[in-house]
């Protein structure tokens, strides 16, 4: 992050700025550029540096640990400093991370054919999320800019409305571009998701937040089905006007992206339109929202000003909207809890992707981390894709062979937006080329078996439809891999300009050009020894200079030999130099030849580059056919090595649940061999129809040493309390099953023996402690935030997992919040839920409600040691052996001693610990008198209040007495929230006033924790 102050680093320098009327010609070019670049550090092309001058060069030195020096002229003294360009990558690098954008001024004319001041021109705004340059790229993730609008829908009654935002991000690297709308919550989760590099507003739009503890502008669940998905638009784009008159302010930051604001007018929806029409034909009706059309166009404007702004970027052709609800749903906070690309443990460890990544090439390598962050929901396309790695699996010689294809291949979708730019070299098109010639070979290996005719008796299957569609995708392009490989030479140099980029024999001119040089060159190569011969003088040389060209160098004592056809040319201290007049011929003919050689390699390059530019959308179709190959047999590899099984996928919406057409065809949950079916496994009941994994395993956990394998048998809606000691593998239990709904619903198998897996729209996870104080957020408001997302989003396809809910306020506080949420989620969501506590009073439940079941991880204890066996069963634990664990963690044992001397009066906690851990608690604590005990309390506090003196209740702060009844001996060893319950103390009059006020049937559940929370404290003055 800079410390300095970006208003005097970006755009025209101060000390600049005052000296302008004076400044030489070259400085005042380097202002105008700053002046049109506000928000940017412009590095300027002096020769073959990239310069900065005065604070924005002291800046560039402090950031790139480049030395400061000066520039001086008549004018006065700048301060300057400046980057190789041959190795300016790793300073751009640091500039980006220090929060910068840089623009690029670069030379647009030989400074060697100019007739005073060089030309230069800004050619790119290089920012976080404009990046091009494959060195400052990662080729795991697709490197987003998104831009972000709002607007207010109108209510039906005309009294206000609900905010739509529209997001669009597009990938300036490979021309992806995307476009959705929704609510706050919505595109604040596609924003998580997406994960863009840059985000870019209007000055009044504020990027949204999910889990936002207000609970404004939360829009109810939306049972409305989601709209279908545009298909992609391959309308070439035209020719156009893509000025910026406006830059975009200084750069602000968040704590996920970089954040730029730019004005309102870049957002109006006819600049909008007028933007996206060389993109789109009628591109009012290719977005379902004003919102989305608006974030399309303000991102698409912004790509282009930092492509140099040279008009529409020509290979953006796949501009595409999509729904949300059309995918798999996870948030930030699942992505988070379930570690699906960042491990949240305190060293370096495997993510889920790291696992299921074997990918070949950088296309498959960004493909399946898309899959990865959007699940289908989609049953057949779902069930497409397993068909796809199933066929793959059980080929593994076509596998092997695919794999090490598209290790060849090189990221095609990169090289085709290069290309289409005008800024790919020649090396590019000859890395097009070594991946156009794997595709043969690919399409070959997918064809085992695919003639009908010929299937019967091969030894490969035929493929799959999914894999005979994708063959058919891949598209050779013989005619584009024909012209590189005749145009282009083999191992050609990194700059175009240098020569030797072409092949020999594809141009009679350049041909006949590079012969007349060669033959130039071998005469001069020549020349040495006749003249050597002819003067006698054996130290004679024949040397190059680029600034006086061919000569014959003769010492001093021999210049007495020199002939007389010989013309001094340059005199140094021992020698002379001198050329002749068939030397300077011939000089001539090796200079005027090379010259036009590379005039017209240069040409011939660009007209191929041309050729090769428009067949884009032909090799954009390719590298999408290519990424989802590698992807698919990446998944088809870890099902292998992993020994992991093709789920089956059922459709919750469908009457029976038994629509999957591979029923028949050797699934293995038919009639004959499901372990579930039966009057508790689903069978019939589309409303019954639930998850089934039979020896389900973590797929990173599995990795680091033995891992004991456990069963899911939950039905659609269940709700399973998960109790037992803690390290028994509780949150590991409930993060493997929401893995596996994940992998399934990606089209991958899943790390199991058998496994069915109802479709699961969204998955909310609310694991692990964690705070915000930057936010204003405690761990405990945190915990609530993420409690409350669950409880108004989600369905009854939902999965959810809480993990000790309420564990972050008092015991009996966190238990009642634990127990009505639960309640909430059983009697009005019904999603499926895993429930992990060490409230054990909460497994009560299953006894009042059908559709809540008691789950326990098993441990022994011996001699007072305890074995941890990390095996789920039925029932309630009899104990969550804490005082264990922490005596395990290295607890002094004097703390773990007092520990024990406190639980032990308690009969019924002896009783309980001692007993068989599989059994249920006879009882922990007397919970009835618990509750008796709080609503007596409650009670009291409110007829205390009604005793008191009416004309004490005006003051706030006069008291009441109360004392809680009752009807137990005072243990507060046994029981220390006793002391709590039973203190003594005064009570405000004013406070069972507004406790009486309440409207509890109409309170959010967040409302009424801030309620209580406002109640506590008052109690607490």
């Amino acid at each position: 992050m800079s410390t300095a102050d970006p208003t005097t680093v970006t755009g025209l320098p101060p000390s600049i700025a005052a000296a302008r009327d004076d400044l030489t010609p070259m400085l005042s070019q380097y202002a105008d550029l700053c002046a049109a670049h506000e928000d940017a550090i412009v590095l300027f092309q002096v020769g073959d540096f990239y310069e900065a001058f005065c604070e924005a060069a002291e800046e560039v030195a402090r950031v790139c640990e480049v030395t400061l020096t000066k520039r001086e002229d008549s004018t006065g003294s700048y301060p300057m400093a400046g980057i190789p360009i041959d190795n300016a990558t790793s300073y751009l690098e640091r500039l980006l991370e220090a929060d910068y954008r840089v623009a690029i001024a670069d030379q647009t004319e030989d400074a060697a054919a100019a007739s005073g001041l060089v030309d230069r021109a800004v050619t790119q705004v290089i920012t976080p999320g404009t990046v091009v340059d494959e060195d400052l790229l990662t080729d795991r993730t697709t490197n987003y800019v998104a831009a972000l609008t709002r607007e207010t829908e109108a209510a039906e009654d005309g009294r206000g409305g609900r905010d739509v935002y529209g997001l669009a991000a597009v990938d300036v690297a490979t021309g992806e571009c995307l476009a959705t709308s929704g609510d706050r919550d919505t595109v604040a989760e596609e924003l998580d998701r997406l994960a863009p590099a840059e985000l870019v507003r209007g000055p009044g739009t504020r990027p949204p937040a999910a889990n936002d503890a207000s609970g404004e502008g939360r829009a109810p669940n939306d049972d409305d089905e989601p709209e279908d998905d545009e298909p992609d638009d391959d309308d070439a784009a035209a020719d156009g006007d893509a000025s910026a008159d406006d830059v975009p302010e200084p750069v602000g930051t968040d704590a996920r992206w970089m954040e730029t604001v730019l004005s309102d007018d870049r957002f109006a929806p006819r600049a909008a339109r007028d933007r996206l029409e060389p993109y789109l034909s009628a591109p009012e009706e290719r977005f379902a929202t004003e919102a989305e059309l608006r974030a399309a166009g303000a991102v698409l404007a912004y790509a282009e000003y930092t492509q140099g702004d040279d008009g529409p970027l020509e290979y953006v052709s796949r501009i595409r909207r999509y729904d949300p609800r059309r995918h798999l749903r996870l948030d930030a906070a699942a992505q988070r809890s379930l570690e699906l690309f960042e491990n949240r443990g305190p060293g370096a460890g495997d993510t889920l992707f790291d696992v299921i990544d074997e990918t070949s090439c950088a296309l498959g390598r960004r493909r399946l981390e898309r899959w990865l962050r959007r699940p289908l929901i989609e049953p057949d396309r779902i069930r497409s894709r397993h068909d796809a790695v199933e066929w793959l699996v059980d080929e593994p010689i076509v596998r092997e062979t695919v794999a090490d294809g598209l290790t060849g291949a090189y990221d095609l979708e990169r090289l085709v937006s290069r290309i289409s730019r005008g800024r790919a070299n020649a090396r590019d098109l000859r890395s097009l080329e070594t991946t156009l010639a794997v595709v043969p070979d690919l399409r070959d290996a997918l064809s085992a078996g695919n003639d009908s005719t010929a299937s019967t008796e091969a030894d490969s299957a035929a493929p799959c439809d999914h894999l005979r569609d994708l063959r058919e995708r891949l598209d050779p392009l013989p005619e584009i891999r024909e012209l590189i490989d005749e145009a282009i030479a083999v191992d050609p140099p990194q700059e175009i300009t240098d020569g030797d980029v072409i092949r020999d024999g594809y141009d009679a001119e350049l041909d006949d050009l590079r012969a007349t040089e060669r033959e130039g060159r071998e005469w001069v190569a020549e020349l040495e020894a006749r003249e050597r011969e002819r003067t006698g003088i054996d130290s004679l040389t024949v040397g190059h200079t680029q600034v006086h060209g061919y000569y014959i160098e003769v010492t001093d004592p021999n210049l007495d030999a020199v002939p007389d056809d010989y013309h001094r040319r340059q005199t140094l201290k021992n020698s002379e130099r001198f050329y002749t007049p068939e030397l300077k011929e011939r000089e001539d003919e090796i200079v005027g030849a090379s010259e036009r050689a590379d005039a017209l390699e240069y040409e011939l390059f660009t007209d191929v580059r041309a050729t090769v530019a428009a067949a884009a959308d032909r090799l954009q179709a390719l590298a999408d056919a290519l990424a989802e190959l590698d992807a698919l047999v990446s998944l088809a590899t870890v099902a292998l090595e992993g020994e992991y099984v093709r789920p089956t996928i059922v459709d919750p919406s469908t009457v029976d649940g038994t629509d999957d057409p591979r029923d028949e065809t050797g699934d293995p949950y038919d009639e004959t061999d499901d372990p579930y079916d039966g009057p508790d496994g689903g069978g019939s009941d589309g409303d019954r129809i639930g998850i089934a994994i039979e020896g389900g395993r973590h797929p990173v956990v599995e990795r680091r040493g033995e891992f004991v394998p456990n069963d899911v048998d939950l039905e659609r809606g269940d709700l399973a309390l998960i109790t037992g000691p803690n390290m028994s593998g509780k949150s590991t239990y409930m993060r493997q099953v929401a893995l596996a709904v994940v992998l399934a619903q990606m089209g991958s198998f899943v790390p199991a023996q058998a496994a069915r897996i109802p479709i699961v729209d969204r998955v909310f996870t609310r694991i692990g402690a964690s705070d915000d104080i930057a936010g204003g957020q405690s761990t405990f408001m945190r915990e609530m935030s993420e409690l409350t997302e669950v409880l108004h989003d989600a369905t009854a396809d939902s999965l959810v997992l809480l993990d000790e809910v309420g564990r972050g306020t008092a015991t009996t506080d966190g238990r009642a919040i634990a127990c009505a949420a639960a309640e909430f989620i059983v009697d009005e969501i019904g999603a499926t839920t895993l429930f992990a506590t060490h409230y054990h009073e909460l497994t009560e439940l299953a006894e009042r409600r059908d559709r809540v079941r008691n789950l326990h991880f098993t441990a022994t204890r011996e001699d007072g040691e305890v074995t941890f066996l990390h095996r789920v069963a039925p029932g309630a634990s009899s104990s969550s052996y804490g005082i264990e664990v922490a005596a395990l963690a290295g607890v002094p044992p004097a703390v773990v001693d007092r520990a024990r001397e406190r639980i032990e009066p308690s009969a019924d906690a002896d009783a309980s610990r001692d007993g068989p851990t599989g059994d249920a608690p006879d009882a922990i604590g007397d919970d009835a008198h618990d509750r008796a005990v709080g609503e007596a309390t409650l009670r009291d506090f409110l007829a205390a209040a009604d005793d008191a003196d009416p004309d004490d209740r005006s003051t706030h702060h006069d008291r009441i007495d109360r004392t809680a009844p009752t009807d137990r001996p005072d243990d507060r060893d046994a029981d220390p929230d006793r002391e709590t319950r039973d203190r003594t103390g005064p009570v405000d009059v004013e406070l069972a006033a507004a406790i009486r006020s309440l409207d509890i049937a109409t309170m959010t559940p967040m409302e009424a924790l801030n309620t209580l929370h406002d109640l506590q404290r008052e109690l607490d003055r």
